[in-house]
C-alpha cells in the first residue's frame, strides 16, 4: 500500500497513515482524464475567457454550438472570421465597425453640432440603444487612472480637442460613468476645452426611471436632490 507521512512541528514524533492503492489511482484518473478531445476543450478555455461566460457557461455553450453544427457554429465561425478580418477602429471616433470611417461619422443624418463623450465603445452602443438623441460621438478608450498607469496620452483626448477646435460643434456632451476615475476624466476634458468656444454638459445624475427611493444608495439621492428641475 502507498505509504506517506506527516511531521507535526508541535509533536515529538512521526504520524505515519496509510492511503489505499484504490484511492490514488482515482485522484491520478480525475487529474488527467479529458471529458473531450484537444480541439473542444480549446473551444471551451477560449470561451470562458469571454466576459459573462465561466468555465461552467463557456461548457453549456459549447455543448450548445456542437449540437447545432450547421444551424449555429459554421455560420458564427464563418462570421467571426469575416468579423476578424474586416472590423477596425473609426481614426475619426474610435468606433469599432468594418468601415473607417464608421457608420455613425458617415450618417447624414445626424447632428454634426452635438458631440457625445463616451469611455467605451459598449457605452455607445448602449446610448443608441436609448435612440434619445441623433449626434455624433467620442469614444475615449477609458478613463485617467494614475493608479493604473493611464494617463491623457493614453485616451482620445487629443483627438476630441482637435475635432472640437476644427469648429461646427457647440455642444459635448460628456457621458462618462458617475465613477472617481469617470469625473476626473470629465473635469479634465473640461479644463481642456476651455476657450474652444463649445458648450460642455454632462449627463443628468439621480433617480432612474421606474426607480424607488427607498432602494436607492445615499449618493444616487443626494445627485438627484442637487439636480432636481422645475416639474
Amino acid at each position: 500500500m502507498p505509504f506517506s507521512h506527516v511531521i507535526h512541528p508541535s509533536l515529538p514524533f512521526t504520524i505515519h497513515y496509510h492511503f489505499p492503492y484504490s484511492l490514488f489511482a482515482l485522484l491520478n484518473d480525475s487529474m488527467s482524464k479529458r471529458i473531450a478531445g484537444p480541439e473542444i476543450e480549446r473551444l471551451i478555455q477560449l470561451l470562458a475567457k469571454v466576459p459573462g461566460l465561466g468555465p461552467r457557461s463557456a461548457r453549456r455553450a459549447a455543448l450548445h454550438l456542437i449540437k447545432k453544427k450547421e444551424q449555429l457554429f459554421a455560420p458564427l465561425s464563418a462570421a467571426m472570421s469575416e468579423a476578424l478580418e474586416k472590423v477596425r477602429l473609426c481614426s475619426v471616433c474610435g468606433n469599432v465597425d468594418t468601415s473607417d470611417p464608421c457608420t455613425v461619422c458617415t450618417d447624414p443624418r445626424r447632428d454634426g453640432a452635438t458631440l457625445i463623450v463616451v469611455e467605451d465603445v459598449s457605452d455607445l452602443w448602449a446610448l443608441e440603444r436609448a435612440a434619445a438623441m441623433s449626434a455624433r460621438y467620442h469614444v475615449l478608450g477609458g478613463t485617467l487612472s494614475p493608479l493604473d498607469g493611464v494617463g491623457p496620452d493614453d485616451l482620445n483626448i487629443k483627438g476630441l480637442i482637435s475635432r472640437v477646435a476644427e469648429g461646427g460643434i457647440s455642444e459635448v456632451i460628456l457621458a462618462v460613468n458617475a465613477t472617481v476615475e469617470g469625473q476626473a476624466t470629465a473635469h479634465y476634458i473640461t479644463d481642456q476645452l476651455t476657450g474652444l468656444n463649445v458648450k460642455v454638459t454632462r449627463l443628468a445624475h439621480g433617480v432612474p426611471v421606474g426607480g424607488e427611493l427607498d432602494y436607492l444608495d445615499e449618493g444616487t439621492l443626494a445627485a438627484a436632490l442637487k439636480s432636481r428641475t422645475a416639474f
